[in-house]
């Protein structure tokens, strides 16, 4: 899967990718899975679905990749690290799922193709298929040293554009309305709107502004990104960056964008967060953490319609998106033991009655 690249805004490398990752999956799984263009279903056994696993088989890495961070294993096979360009974030993930799923009966597994992009065309399928769910168990990578992800925060994604006018720079400066003054003015204003006490962090990312050195600039760009721990600090950014109001006399504003991904918050996670530490602990592995973070993942889509939700399930090891990505090889085998041992024990437990699909929870 690895020697397969997969970036996410490639229509022609994702399907390769799918048509990789269902070959393999399918091998495993002894069941073909379902094509949803870039994302494929497995619905596993005769009995209804009880716990939904998730990954993504898109990456970060552009095309070439391969070349300058070729897939290889440094040391023994039990000893090594796994390298190459989404080992970690996250195809060793959903090998992981392959394994502990195979032989199950209740089990979805669902893999998208575009969870890197923010899931634009898959959010409606993942929160059906976690609605009719009564838990997610999300293959996502580990956190340092193995930890598990019991916390995210909510995703608000946000692009502003000012509109002025253009004028010559020496000659009459005064005819135009500086879209960059008027930019600086916003960026202020936005990065204001962070609150660190609250964990809510606002930040004025990609901008741009200008055609020439010697021409007031007619537009203006800043794209925002916005990381918040609750649902009312992403309420109250979102209606702030809804009223910003141009400074700049002549200039306009245009804000779009909002929430992406609602917070996972600890009360969606506590549960089976505390399962699997004592499976770790019955297991005789180290013991098991569980940590907040702010990247947020589709983790947040199932806590987000209600469904108790783990995450960070997937490999032990390093370097999401960047240079060192790695995959320490000898935690797989200890890793898919206790996603064993925990499918074992959600399938085991009574039936819940579950929401169909589609219909909200309570």
């Amino acid at each position: 899967m690895v020697r397969c690249e997969s970036p996410s805004s490639d229509a022609a490398a994702l399907a390769r990718s799918a048509d990789v990752v269902a070959r393999l999956g399918t091998r495993r799984l002894g069941a073909e899975p379902e094509r949803l263009g870039i994302h494929l279903r497995w619905r596993l056994g005769a009995e209804p679905s009880r716990v939904l696993l998730l990954g993504h088989h898109d990456t970060v890495w552009p095309l070439g990749s391969l070349a300058t961070h070729p897939c290889t294993v440094d040391g023994t096979v039990d000893g090594g690290v796994l390298r190459g360009p989404g080992c970690f974030d996250m195809k060793a993930g959903l090998a992981l799922a392959f394994h502990v799923a195979a032989g199950r009966s209740g089990v979805t597994l669902l893999v998208t193709g575009d969870e890197e992009l923010g899931s634009p065309g898959s959010r409606e399928l993942i929160e059906e298929e976690a609605r009719a769910a009564e838990v997610a168990l999300v293959l996502e990578a580990s956190a340092p040293g193995g930890a598990l992800k019991t916390e995210r925060k909510g995703v608000s994604v946000y692009e502003v554009e000012v509109t002025g006018r253009a004028a010559h720079a020496g000659l009459e400066p005064e005819r135009g309305h500086n879209a960059t003054v008027e930019l600086a003015h916003q960026v202020l204003a936005i990065a204001a709107l962070a609150d660190a006490e609250r964990g809510t962090t606002v930040t004025p990312t990609l901008m741009s502004a200008g055609t020439a050195r010697n021409t007031v600039s007619a537009k203006g760009f800043v794209a925002v990104d916005v990381r918040v721990r609750t649902a009312s600090e992403q309420d109250r950014v979102d209606v702030a960056m809804r009223a910003l109001r141009p400074v700049v006399p002549g200039t306009r504003l245009d804000v779009r964008g909002g929430p992406n991904r609602p917070p996972l918050a600890a009360s969606a996670s506590v549960g089976l967060f505390t399962r699997a530490a004592r499976i770790a602990a019955e297991l005789g592995q180290p013991p098991l953490a569980g940590v907040a973070v702010g990247g947020g993942s589709d983790g947040n889509l199932t806590a987000g319609v209600g469904t108790p939700t783990l995450d960070g399930l997937g490999a032990v090891g390093g370097g999401a998106h960047a240079d060192d990505e790695h995959v320490l090889v000898g935690e797989l085998v200890p890793r898919a033991a206790l996603l064993s041992a925990l499918l074992d024990e959600l399938l085991a437990a009574p039936t819940k009655t579950a929401p169909a699909a589609g219909s909200p929870r309570p």
